[in-house]
C-alpha cells in the first residue's frame, strides 16, 4: 500500500481548506480491484450525506443566539417535579405543543412552538478551570480551552494566537459568493468584566476573517438603541457616486500593472482579493440595506418585541436573508452583571420573571416563527445556548460566587440548549438531565460536539486540520459531531 506523506493539508494549493486527519488517503490496495484515486474521489463525492450521516451540508447560514451569563435549565426548559425546595423552581411548569415537553411559565411562546426545534438537555463538561464566564466562552466559541486561566476565571484579552471562533472557520471554509457581509457579530461583544471579546475574533487566522461587529450607542438598558444603528463604513460618501469608484478601481488596476514587483511581495496578504470585497460591499448596498430595520413593518417588529434582544434577532435574520454566512446575536449584557443578565447570583425570581425571561421568549420565539414562514429554515441553522447552566441547589457557591437564598451559582456539569433549521429534528428532545438537573443521565453532549455539530451541518470535517501561528497542525475541533440530532 502507497502512504502519501507530508503534513495534513501543507502540499495543497490552498492549504487553508487543509484535510481531515480523519481522511489521511492511502492508494494501493484498492488498485487490485481497478479503483484509481479519481474513482475514489468520485465515489467518495457520490456517496454524499449517506457517507457522512444526516445533515451533512444542509446549512447554508447559522445564527448563533448566545445567552451569555448561563441561564438557569431548570427555571427555563428543564423544570423539576418532585424535588427539594431549595432545587425546584418558583415557576409553575406548562405545557408545551409537543406531548410529554414541559417548560416553566417562564417561556409562554416558545412553549406554542416546540415543534419547530430540539432541545438538548444534556450538554455538558467538567469545568478544568472553565467554571468562570470567559474560560467558558472561549471553549463554547473556540472548541477549545485557553492557555491560562487564573483562579477567578478571568483571562488576558483577546491575543492573535487565540483559536478562531467557530465563524470565522466558517468563513474561511466556505468562502462567500455574494456581496455581503460574511459574518456579523451584534449587538455587544462577548465580555466578563474587562475582558472584552476574548473568543470573538479570528485569532490566529488573521483580521480578515474577524466578525463585523455592530454595537450600536447606549447602554445596556436601553431598549431602543437598535433604531440607532450606525453603518458609516458601508455607506458611499456623497461626492463619490458608484461609477466613479469603480472608474477609480479600473486606475488602481492599471497602476498595479506597472508595480508587479511590489504585488508580488505582498501577495500573501491578499490586498486585492480584500480591496474587491470591500469594493463589492459598498458599491452593492446590500449590506447596508440589510441593517435598514425600518424596512421591516410594525407586525414583524413586534413578533420578534421591541427590545436591543429582539431587534437584534429580527436583524440576524434580515442579514442571512441578504447572504451573511454567520451571523452571532450576543445577549446584550455583560456576563457577570446585573438586571437583564443570565448570571443569576441574586434575585433570579424577579429578573428573569420581569427581564431576560420575557425577552428570551419573545425574541428567540419570533425568530423562529419568521424564519419558518419565510421557509428559511430549511437551510438556516439557529442555535441558542450560554457557556453553562445554573446550579440545581440554590444558594450554594460552585464558582467562589455569593449568591442570594433564591439565586444559583455556575454550573456545567447540565445545562440546555436549543437547535433548529438545517435538517435538525423537530419536536425532539435528545438526552435525559437526572432528577434534579445535575448531570446528564444519558446521551452528554459537550461543547466540542455541539460546535463539530454545526461544522457538520456546513458540510465541514471537525476534524479537518488548520495550522496555529506556529505553522502548528490543530484539528478545526477534537470531538465528532452528534447526527442524531438531525431528523
Amino acid at each position: 500500500m502507497l502512504s502519501v506523506p507530508g503534513g495534513a493539508g501543507k502540499d495543497l494549493c490552498d492549504r487553508e481548506l487543509g484535510v481531515s486527519r480523519r481522511d489521511i488517503l492511502r492508494v494501493g490496495g484498492s488498485g487490485l480491484l481497478g479503483l484509481g484515486l479519481g474513482s475514489m474521489l468520485e465515489l467518495q463525492a457520490a456517496a454524499g450525506e449517506t457517507s457522512r450521516g444526516p445533515g451533512w451540508g444542509k446549512a447554508k447560514s447559522i445564527i448563533m443566539v448566545y445567552l451569555q451569563g448561563g441561564p438557569s435549565h431548570i427555571d427555563l426548559w428543564d423544570p423539576k417535579a418532585n424535588v427539594p425546595d431549595n432545587v425546584r423552581s418558583v415557576f409553575k411548569t406548562i405545557d408545551t405543543k409537543v406531548p410529554g415537553i414541559q417548560f416553566t411559565e417562564v417561556l409562554p411562546r416558545l412553549a406554542k412552538i416546540t415543534d419547530k426545534f430540539t432541545l438538548i438537555r444534556s450538554m455538558s463538561y467538567t469545568p478544568n478551570g472553565l467554571f468562570n464566564h470567559t474560560a467558558a466562552i472561549y471553549q463554547m466559541m473556540t472548541g477549545y480551552t485557553t492557555d491560562k486561566v487564573s483562579p477567578s476565571g478571568q483571562l488576558e484579552p483577546p491575543s492573535p494566537k487565540d483559536f478562531p471562533n467557530f465563524g470565522s472557520q466558517i468563513i474561511r471554509l466556505k468562502p462567500q459568493n455574494t456581496p455581503m457581509l460574511p459574518f456579523v457579530m451584534l449587538p455587544r461583544p462577548l465580555q466578563e468584566s474587562g475582558v472584552v471579546g476574548k473568543g470573538g475574533t479570528a485569532g490566529f487566522l488573521g483580521k480578515a476573517f474577524d466578525p463585523y461587529t455592530l454595537y450600536p450607542d447606549g447602554d445596556d438598558m436601553d431598549m431602543t438603541k437598535m433604531d440607532r444603528i450606525k453603518v458609516d463604513d458601508l455607506k458611499l460618501r456623497p461626492e463619490v457616486f458608484s461609477l466613479r469608484l469603480k472608474r477609480r478601481a479600473r486606475l488602481r488596476e492599471s497602476l498595479s500593472e506597472g508595480m508587479r514587483d511590489i504585488d508580488r511581495a505582498v501577495a500573501d496578504y491578499k490586498l486585492n482579493e480584500y480591496y474587491d470585497r470591500a469594493l463589492s460591499l459598498i458599491v452593492s448596498g446590500r449590506a447596508r440595506e440589510a441593517f435598514n430595520l425600518a424596512a421591516e413593518d410594525d407586525t414583524t417588529r413586534d413578533l420578534y418585541g421591541r427590545t436591543t434582544f429582539g431587534q437584534s434577532c429580527l436583524l440576524a435574520r434580515r442579514l442571512v436573508e441578504a447572504g451573511a454566512k454567520v451571523v452571532e446575536v450576543i445577549w446584550p449584557k455583560v456576563a457577570n452583571s446585573d438586571h437583564h443578565s443570565w448570571d443569576h447570583h441574586v434575585e433570579l425570581t424577579t429578573r428573569m420573571r420581569d427581564k431576560s425571561g420575557p425577552m428570551l421568549d419573545q425574541g428567540l420565539a419570533g425568530l423562529l416563527i419568521d424564519l419558518d414562514q419565510r421557509g428559511m429554515l430549511a437551510d438556516t441553522l439557529v442555535v441558542a445556548v450560554g457557556e453553562f447552566g445554573r446550579s440545581p441547589q440554590k444558594g450554594v457557591s460552585t464558582s467562589g460566587n455569593g449568591n442570594s437564598a433564591d439565586g444559583r451559582d455556575h454550573w456545567p456539569y447540565c445545562y440546555t440548549a436549543v437547535m433548529a433549521g438545517a435538517g435538525i429534528r423537530r419536536g425532539h428532545v435528545h438526552g435525559q438531565s437526572d432528577k434534579t438537573g445535575s448531570a446528564p443521565l444519558s446521551d452528554p453532549v459537550h461543547p466540542g460536539e455541539l460546535l463539530a455539530t454545526i461544522y457538520h451541518s456546513f458540510g465541514i470535517d471537525p476534524g479537518t486540520t488548520v495550522f496555529n501561528h506556529l505553522n502548528q497542525p490543530r484539528e478545526l475541533v477534537k470531538a465528532d459531531a452528534v447526527t442524531r440530532l438531525f431528523a
